[in-house]
Order: structure tokens, then sequence, then C-alpha cells
């Protein structure tokens, strides 16, 4: 009984964001102990604390290209979306144009690079994140960075990943650069 509502579970999921939820329904077939550990961690990962959506789904969205450039990417950005993120902003995520961002937004993704690419820079951006956010907003954005990596790697290791595919926003279509880089080397830095 509690797999035939999960399943329905998913399948409201896919229908909603139209997303391939084969990973998922494996997951639940072979082992119900270790879907119910996955859906454990699906609250860490839409934990959103005190952020505002524009920061936190900056984090979100570096973070899972720097493993996908697929279906997983085109979640978060339909997730961006759903959020009521612009699509100017949402392309500008995910091309690094730090210029065409919030000071805020800008913010969160040259902290996620410099996290993503473990340079010390990092440690600069962090006290500005904690003076505007506070613990609760670095812990959030914490969680965005490392729970959203682990969709791709899970969905690779299980035989689901997807090439590299352009990624939809609204009527646009991008493709997007895969990879961290440090802030210094960001599109359109300071």
């Amino acid at each position: 009984m509690i797999r035939y509502l999960l399943s329905k579970m998913l399948l409201a999921f896919k229908n909603r964001y139209d997303y391939d939820i084969r990973y998922q329904q494996d997951i639940l077939k072979n082992d119900l102990g270790a879907f119910l550990k996955f859906m454990g961690f699906q609250t860490m990962s839409s934990h959103s604390g005190n952020m505002p959506a524009g920061p936190l789904y900056a984090a979100r969205i570096r973070a899972i290209l720097s493993d996908d450039c697929g279906p997983c990417t085109q979640l978060a950005v339909n997730m961006a979306l759903e959020a009521k993120i612009s699509p100017d902003t949402v392309q500008a995520i995910i091309d690094k144009d730090l210029n065409n961002l919030t000071e805020d937004i800008a913010l969160v993704v040259k902290f996620t690079e410099c996290v993503l690419a473990h340079h010390p820079e990092a440690d600069d951006y962090r006290e500005k994140i904690l003076v505007l956010w506070g613990p609760k907003g670095l812990i959030t954005i914490g969680f965005a960075i490392s729970s959203y990596r682990v969709y791709p790697a899970l969905k690779y290791t299980l035989g689901h990943g997807r090439s590299c595919h352009r990624i939809q926003i609204n009527a646009s279509s991008i493709t997007p650069e895969r990879g961290s880089a440090i802030a210094g080397e960001t599109k359109n830095a300071e």
C-alpha cells in the first residue's frame, strides 16, 4: 500500500514538472527503505529557511550546473520560474552574468562558484552572506549547494543520467556552461 501511495506521489511530480522519474521509481521498486531515506533527503534539498527565492535558486542552479546540464537543471529552472523568479534573472544565473543580477543574487552566484571550486575567496563572500541572512541563511545556502549536486550523481550512478541539452526558459532556449569557476573568472565579474 505504501509503495502505491509513493508511486502516485511520484507520478504527480512527473506530471507537474514533466520530469523523468524513472530513477526514483527504480529505487522505490527495489528498496523501499532506501526510497524512504531518499524522501528524507528531499526534505533537506527543499529547505528554504529565511532565504528569498532569487538567492536560493542562484545557489541551487549554479550547484546543479556543476554536475548536470540536462533534466535536473531543467527541473531547477522550472522550479525557479514557478517561484516567480523572472526568466531574465534565471538566464543570468545560468550564464553567470553578474551585471544582470541584483547584488544579493550575484553574491550567492559568486559564493557558490567559490565553494564548488574550494576557493579561499568563499570566506569573504560567506561573511557578506552572514550579514544579509545570518547563520540560518548560510545553512540554507549550504543545503542548496550540497543537496542539489546529489541528484545528478544519483541519476548517473543508477544509469538514468542524460547528456547535456538546451535548457528552456519559457520561450527561450539556451545551452548552459557547465562547471564552476572562481569568482574572478565568472562572466562579467565585478
